[in-house]
């Protein structure tokens, strides 16, 4: 029976997780699991690269030692970062953080010498400070002159272990350069920033052999005799294709340290209401389209929690909400403000003092001001997507699925905003779409549709239905943000 090793790094843990199909059910064994976070070096906040490849390497092992003789592995991970690779092969230094202060402002400066509109119109991805056209945009010109080729995170890490170069299709599309109706680099993106295409790998698509682990380069490490799939390698793509529900009715939200929430389709939403609402359209396996919104999400109350140096844990914090008054504060929670503060916690406060609004001071009051913020959020998004795509999407389930999932609090808040039955779950779904891609690719499923049938035996959801909810409360919020959002554009507009 083969097995196969999904590594899955998100920006907070990575883990190795191994799995076999048996013809009637997945299994799903978690082997190594690790700590990831940026650290502040050498001008910039930035991904330690090493520290993740020795991780890998000691998980492979474990496999190794637990009896696994010969495996597949794919690697996901967050979007938009990268590595830049010098024409000997050698990375030039780590990756710097999407969340580092560097593209600060970027968009505005970009809009004064390239129409965004347009920039929409080719690519069909949200405006978000961190894509990398806006990275690049600000990257150190003398450093990319160095460069021959640039890397998104797990597409190094592949040509690490195999020596193979390319660029996954599903992550790709994130950078902002892909133009959605030719499916390839646009070269007027590519002058506006200065960059030539051959600075890129060639482009594939998920699902594609990658090669075998060079062993000879590892040897001091006791390794199976590994095949790399290069997999849906956007953490949320991966994770859309580990959501076990079928057909057209549903959406999802992939919950963990971001929120990403929408729909899968075929067709992409480039339309100027989709452009106003800052929606993106992803590319997904198998020839979808990912169309969602991207919300702060979990990140919030991982902060929380690290600023109180972790003395509660998430169901703690949870439970400590679920003890306090709700709907106590409106929080904007995708205010560019959160992304990265000193202090989380600090920040909160400070937004409600300045919106003339009940500070929240208790670990309670603050977990329950981030949790009825993102679900009131969830709420007023999901009106958005029904609106911009239409009766044909009408949804009529909810699917949350990643380690957000596991918040029965926040399942249930959100159901009851959103006023739609949620099933959770579950919540390895990144890991799980990274092995069943594998799994399609070498011929045990035949199709996407066979594979969510097979994780949706094998990972039952958790169903919440929703219970009554006082609609002025999501009302009241929706005039906040409108408000809150127009004193941004004029600070003369109160």
């Amino acid at each position: 029976m083969d097995t196969f090793i999904a590594i899955d790094i998100g920006a907070s843990s990575g883990r190795l997780m191994m799995s076999q199909w048996d013809d009637q059910q997945l299994s799903l064994t978690e082997i190594h699991r690790f700590k990831n976070s940026f650290r502040h070096h050498a001008g910039f906040d930035r991904w330690h690269i090493d520290y993740l490849i020795k991780e890998i390497l000691i998980g492979l092992e474990k496999v190794k030692h637990a009896g696994i003789q010969s495996c597949y592995v794919g690697i996901d991970t967050w979007a938009v970062d990268y590595c830049l690779i010098d024409d000997k092969g050698q990375r030039l230094g780590d990756p710097v953080a999407y969340r580092d202060k560097r593209t600060n402002h970027v968009i505005e400066r970009f809009s004064q010498e390239y129409s965004l509109q347009t920039l929409y119109e080719k690519t069909g991805i949200q405006l978000q400070p961190f894509n990398t056209i806006f990275q690049l945009y600000v990257e150190d010109k003398n450093l990319l002159a160095k460069a021959d080729k640039l890397l998104l995170i797990p597409d190094y890490l592949g040509y690490v272990f195999t020596g193979k170069m390319v660029t996954e299709k599903t992550n790709a599309s994130t950078m902002q350069l892909l133009n959605a109706n030719t499916q390839s680099w646009d070269q007027d993106l590519l002058a506006a920033i200065q960059v030539k295409e051959d600075l890129f790998a060639p482009l594939v698509d998920a699902g594609t052999l990658l090669g075998k682990l060079n062993q000879e380069k590892f040897s001091t490490y006791d390794l199976p005799d590994t095949t790399f799939i290069t997999v849906a390698s956007h953490d949320t793509a991966s994770a859309i294709i580990g959501t076990p529900s079928s057909g057209t009715d549903w959406g999802y939200i992939s919950s963990g340290t971001w929120s990403l929430l929408g729909i899968e389709t075929k067709v992409p939403n480039i339309s100027a209401a989709a452009f106003d609402e800052n929606y993106t359209n992803e590319w997904g396996a198998h020839n979808t389209i990912r169309f969602l919104k991207n919300i702060m999400g979990m990140w919030l109350i991982q902060e929380v929690a690290r600023h109180q140096n972790d003395q509660y844990s998430f169901p703690e914090l949870a439970a400590l909400a679920e003890a306090t008054p709700g709907f106590q504060q409106f929080i904007d929670v995708n205010d560019p403000r959160f992304l990265n503060p000193d202090n989380m916690i600090t920040e909160l406060q400070t937004y409600c003092r300045e919106t003339h609004q009940k500070v929240p001071e208790t670990p309670g009051e603050i977990a329950r001001c981030v949790y009825d913020n993102l679900a009131l959020c969830y709420g007023s998004e999901l009106q958005k997507l029904e609106a911009l795509t239409g009766t044909a999407h009408t949804l009529q389930r909810l699917h949350i699925v990643g380690g957000g999932s596991n918040n029965t609090f926040l399942n249930q808040l959100t159901a009851d905003v959103a006023q739609c039955t949620i099933e959770a779950g579950p919540g390895e779904a990144t890991a799980i779409g990274n092995l069943v891609l594998q799994m399609i690719t070498v011929g045990l499923f035949a199709s996407l549709e066979e594979a969510r049938m097979a994780i949706k035996k094998s990972f039952p959801c958790t169903v919440h239905y929703p219970r009554a909810f006082d609609r002025n409360i999501q009302t009241n919020y929706q005039s906040f943000l409108k408000g809150a959002r127009q004193h941004d554009k004029d600070p003369a507009t109160i």
